[in-house]
């Protein structure tokens, strides 16, 4: 029986050759995972929870005043997490009136949206601890190379993380506010490229810790971290993303997507997110020569999302623990020879056993292990003393220049 495999050395000899170089418009799209991902030193708590844990610390906090209406309104949904609670809660608060329901009326659930909302914003709001980070590591990448087109970050995390890495740096970056006193947002400077290209981009798709409401209704950068212009997960966010700043926002990461020889890497991202997925579904229909990367952290027929949008479209790639989808090909991983004397320490970089044990798997779905992947790249001990060979399935016996003739290959198994 004949089989295709996926050889993750080309891959990511390709891949470390791209980010290496600084002459590719590149992207990072940054989800949950990223953060609850990271665990300070001497910790094995992650800096940030996921939504599981984001949902349990909420309720605990809650308990006491509000948990038999908390507890009444989990028993009514078939999957109760933070996202999908606060959809329920605020769709009360909207119709319900003067009319009680497990408690509360229509103000009672107005306020219970607030505490809860005040809650995310209490427990997202984590410094940066100090030494080396996944975060650091990232902004290294990106100010360690001249580059002839700026790294643009999307982020769904409301979190300050990238900001504290930038700073902490003195790497400069641009989030879209202009101004010292009251930062207000500029949608024209987002929407063009008048910025050096040194300059990181940062887009907070969601919203972000301190930001707020003027007297005018504007979105200003306050300087703190409260949390009161969020654009929570839940049924609203659709129209809340069609306001500004979020309309520039979304824009901004669809004429990323539509410019031509474009790559967004995605880690720590779901793709649940329905809004940004269909956003990024439409551009790779629309601009066969974008691409995406999406390093996943669960196998990949848990990866429904991520499957769904590559199961489509050809130009974008999932990298599984497991498996990988490329060039719309599903296939188990399966490293051949080492391409050179010294790969052998990149390779354990991305490829092996973890300390969980199981077989060897592909490692760069967990955020950290990319961000040191990234930081790394352009290192002179990792770089191989020539070449990747070709896979002998490559019929003009060279691999193209992203390595996918060569990194595909069908193998016989009995």
């Amino acid at each position: 029986m004949t089989i295709t495999v996926h050889n993750p050395d080309q891959y990511m000899a390709s891949l470390r050759q791209i980010i290496a170089q600084g002459r590719k418009r590149i992207g990072l799209l940054i989800g949950a995972g990223a953060p609850a991902g990271v665990c300070p030193p001497g910790s094995t708590a992650p800096l940030i929870p996921a939504v599981a844990g984001l949902t349990t610390a909420v309720m605990q906090a809650l308990q006491e005043k509000h948990g038999a209406t908390l507890d009444a309104i989990k028993g009514e949904l078939s999957s109760p997490n933070i996202e999908t609670i606060l959809s329920r809660i605020r769709s009360l608060a909207g119709v319900i009136g003067k009319t009680k329901v497990h408690g509360l009326d229509g103000d009672g659930y107005r306020e219970l949206s607030a505490q809860i909302c005040s809650e995310i914003g209490r427990i997202v709001n984590k410094p940066l601890f100090e030494g080396a980070s996944p975060y650091i590591e990232i902004v290294t990448w990106i100010s360690g190379t001249g580059r002839a087109f700026p790294i643009e970050i999307f982020t769904t995390n409301y979190d300050l993380l990238f900001e504290q890495a930038f700073e902490r740096a003195r790497v400069p970056f641009f989030d879209g506010f202009a101004g010292a006193y009251h930062p207000f947002f500029d949608p024209s400077s987002v929407a063009n490229n008048d910025l050096p290209a040194r300059w990181t981009r940062l887009w907070k798709l969601h919203g972000s810790l301190g930001w707020a409401g003027n007297d005018r209704g504007e979105v200003i950068r306050s300087g703190n971290s409260s949390a009161t212009h969020l654009v929570f997960p839940e049924h609203l966010k659709y129209d809340q993303t069609q306001k500004a700043p979020y309309a520039a926002l979304f824009d901004r990461l669809r004429a990323f997507l539509m410019t031509p020889d474009t790559l967004l890497i995605a880690s720590g991202f779901s793709f649940a997110d329905a809004h940004i997925s269909a956003l990024i579904d439409e551009c790779l229909a629309a601009n066969p020569s974008a691409s995406v990367f999406a390093f996943q952290f669960k196998f990949l027929e848990e990866e429904v999302h991520a499957r769904d949008i590559a199961g489509r479209r050809a130009n974008m790639s999932i990298y599984s623990p497991d498996k990988a989808v490329i060039n719309g090909i599903a296939a188990p991983w399966m490293p051949g020879d080492l391409p050179s004397r010294d790969w052998g320490p990149i390779r354990a970089s991305y490829w092996g056993v973890d300390q969980d044990g199981g077989g060897a798997k592909f490692k760069l779905g967990q955020f950290d292990k990319l961000a040191r992947f990234f930081a790394s790249s352009r290192a002179a001990q990792y770089l191989p003393s020539a070449a990747p060979p070709a896979s002998p399935s490559a019929p003009d016996g060279q691999a193209d220049e992203d390595g996918t003739q060569a990194a595909s290959q069908e193998v016989i198994s009995s």
